[in-house]
């Protein structure tokens, strides 16, 4: 049966292209539009925002294609509504645990996945397809890729769970083109230099960057199998791994600040039944408190902490200029708060 319901996010996350200037003229490319795509993860429902740069100079090669965010085929494959560490779950679950359809079905449904059983039979044949881009066709990729004159190179495994087979997955950024798809019970240097060989002998074209988490045996295959080749970290998972002492420090900060302001709903009950202005005035900043300590920010580049800080901070002055007053004006004190 076809759902008919929209599904609803759990959270939301924007993804920006890495690059800045077009790979074929070196032209800046600007951000011109922003698609939005709803993923089912093993995490959770994830709404994806895609900033997507194009290139404006005429007569340049890439005129007006669009150049997406590496980082979204770490993700998903193109226009699937799953990712791809459920469909390497799937997969893993089918071929080395041998488990039926509706034994994964209801596998999934127990993580939280919502999804239908016909579903789980089309993400299979979505891993034996991936499974398959292995340069099949080196004719029909390298017709493919001839026009561009080149490959960006995203390098990326995904590992349903801990101990399981990874899924690597090579491709192409400035195509979308899945390269080469294989799962691996190790992630060595050796194991993905070989996977990098295969590649570039097979694409007909060379490979001008490389795109990766910071993960030594990547960086090591690809010194190995590309030297001089730039290698870039990439940008959202090097800002997660640096957010990290960030993040921690500034729950701590906001856990300290919330038990000083603790005890605002007694004080509420103080003023309940009143309408005068003095109980106008103390719902209004006990309302404006109440807001400032369930404010979560948006880690890591908003945080929670700091925000909490500058909210109290605003108060308490406001409180010290109404008691300076003697209380006149509260009214509008109360209103402006």
């Amino acid at each position: 049966m076809a759902r008919f319901g929209s599904r609803s996010a759990d959270r939301e996350r924007v993804l920006r292209p890495a690059r800045r200037h077009c790979p074929a003229c070196g032209s800046a490319m600007r951000i011109r539009y922003e698609n939005r795509r709803i993923l089912v993860t093993l995490r959770g429902i994830e709404r994806l925002r895609l900033k997507i740069r194009r290139c404006e100079t005429r007569g340049c090669l890439r005129f007006h294609k669009p150049y997406r965010p590496e980082a979204e085929g770490a993700l998903a494959l193109p226009q699937h509504e799953f990712g791809l560490d459920v469909i390497a779950l799937v997969g893993a679950l089918r071929y080395r645990d041998h488990r039926s359809v509706p034994e994964i079905h209801a596998i999934l449904r127990a993580r939280g996945v919502s999804i239908a059983e016909r579903s789980v039979t089309n993400l299979l044949d979505r891993y034996d397809e991936v499974l398959a881009t292995q340069l099949s066709d080196p004719d029909h990729l390298r017709r493919r890729l001839a026009g561009q004159g080149r490959i960006i190179l995203a390098l990326d495994g995904l590992q349903p769970d801990v101990g399981h087979e990874v899924l690597w997955v090579l491709r192409d950024c400035l195509s979308g083109t899945v390269l080469l798809a294989r799962s691996l019970l190790s992630g060595t240097a050796a194991d993905l230099a070989v996977l990098l060989h295969e590649v570039v002998e097979s694409v007909g074209v060379p490979v001008a960057g490389v795109i990766s988490d910071g993960q030594h045996s990547i960086r090591k295959a690809v010194a190995a199998v590309l030297p001089g080749v730039p290698h870039q970290l990439c940008h959202f998972h090097f800002l997660r791994e640096a957010a990290l002492p960030v993040f921690e420090a500034n729950r701590h900060a906001k856990k300290e600040l919330k038990k000083g302001v603790r005890g605002v709903r007694p004080i509420e009950r103080i003023v309940e039944g009143r309408s005068d202005p003095d109980a106008d005035l103390v719902r209004g900043y006990c309302a404006a408190v109440r807001s400032a300590i369930t404010d979560d920010g948006r880690a890591p580049l908003d945080a929670a902490g700091l925000r909490l800080k500058e909210r109290l901070e605003k108060v308490t002055s406001r409180l010290e200029r109404v008691r300076s007053k003697g209380g006149r004006r509260a009214r509008s004190y109360g209103s402006s708060s």
